[in-house]
């Protein structure tokens, strides 16, 4: 997944030098070493096992896939040693299988499907079909969405649901397979090449006329730039318009990340960005490299992003970071983001009362 990691590398080195540059950690060089995962909870739990026991590490961060950081968070609660995830979006990362040691910073695929639903409950569409890659990520992002759009529209119906095996999709059977459903409305939930397929079929076969369509992720730039002039109209997307966030904060990392990389930054590069300055934020008010101190110091801790201000809740360890909701647009032959704001996170969160049920009590 280049599109996201390399931008997201991008994000967190520009971060590290900020942070050297500013005296570090209390006067300590802040120095991360990096291992590719290649996808694998295998492979993961092996790098992260040398980053523990040969590098001497003393924080985890990172992950892309949804059931990676799922092996990882279990990683840590074994051996003890804090991890902070900054891209797995799976609910389950801070609620079912939540632990001690796991803390998570982008909005999860609660937070993201309840900014949508929101949106999707006020739209006339009764008949939903669904399509997402079939593994953690896919399948807790479509449950999520269907029970949440279900209660704020119990007259709504589920008429199919479509699984393919993440990236590797075959685009015309699956909007073939949608189209024999009759659906009012999509909800979509592939990213990266996957995405770019199944709008190319769906374009060509006509699936989107006249049809509402949902989508998590669609507006940040390293998914729907691929798809430059078949980029759908209209779609309803979460996604990142970097060239339309005005805010002091977002400037001044803009203005850094070009300066820097001489590139406009993608969704990834935040996270990176946002992720590493976390993890600075920790060890500082912690003063100390020992996990229970690392633990204390992050619960509640206030951070800042180029969102803003983000805070990691004491309840289930996930940040209140929030995303862009809007809908995709062509202009100049670019896929683009209009009619967006920013959706704070904390105000789509459940009630401590509600995580109270879903997490396990320590």
């Amino acid at each position: 997944m280049p599109a996201f990691t390399e931008p997201y590398r991008k994000g967190w080195q520009l971060a590290v030098e900020e942070i050297n540059a500013k005296g570090g950690i209390n006067g300590n060089k802040l120095v991360v070493i990096s291992k590719d995962d290649a996808g694998k909870p295998a492979d993961a739990v092996t790098a992260a096992n040398e980053l523990v026991s040969k590098e001497g590490v003393v924080m985890l961060t990172g992950a892309f896939f949804s059931h990676i950081g799922l092996a990882i968070a279990d990683f840590a609660a074994q051996k003890k040693i804090y991890y902070l995830a900054g891209e797995p979006l799976t609910d389950a990362i801070v609620w079912s299988k939540g632990n001690p040691y796991t803390f998570r910073l982008r909005p999860s695929n609660y937070m993201q499907a309840a900014m949508l639903a929101e949106e999707a409950a006020k739209l006339p569409a009764k008949k939903w079909a669904t399509v997402a890659p079939n593994y953690e990520y896919g399948q807790s992002a479509v449950a999520v969405f269907k029970k949440l759009l279900s209660e704020k529209r119990p007259d709504i119906e589920w008429v199919g649901e479509q699984w393919p095996p993440q990236g590797k999709i075959d685009a015309g059977a699956v909007v073939e397979a949608l189209a024999a459903t009759k659906p009012e409305a999509i909800l979509n939930v592939t990213f990266g090449p996957d995405l770019v397929k199944f709008v190319r079929e769906g374009n060509t076969r006509g699936l989107f006329q006249g049809k509402t369509v949902v989508s998590f992720l669609t507006g940040e730039p390293e998914y729907i730039d691929p798809l430059k002039t078949e980029t759908p109209e209209g779609w309803l997307v979460t996604g990142y318009p970097w060239y339309g966030v005005e805010t002091p904060e977002h400037q001044a990392f803009l203005k850094a990340y070009q300066a820097k990389y001489n590139d406009y930054p993608r969704l990834g590069s935040v996270v990176g960005y946002a992720l590493m300055y976390s993890a600075a934020e920790v060890l500082k008010k912690a003063n100390s490299t020992e996990t229970d101190k690392l633990i204390a110091a992050t619960k509640g801790l206030e951070v800042g992003t180029p969102f803003g201000k983000v805070k990691f809740r004491d309840i289930d360890h996930q940040s209140t970071l929030g995303a862009f909701v809007g809908k995709t647009a062509v202009k100049d032959g670019k896929g683009i983001m209009v009619d967006y704001s920013y959706r704070d996170g904390a105000k789509y969160l459940p009630s401590d009362d509600e995580v109270k049920k879903l997490r396990p009590q320590n």
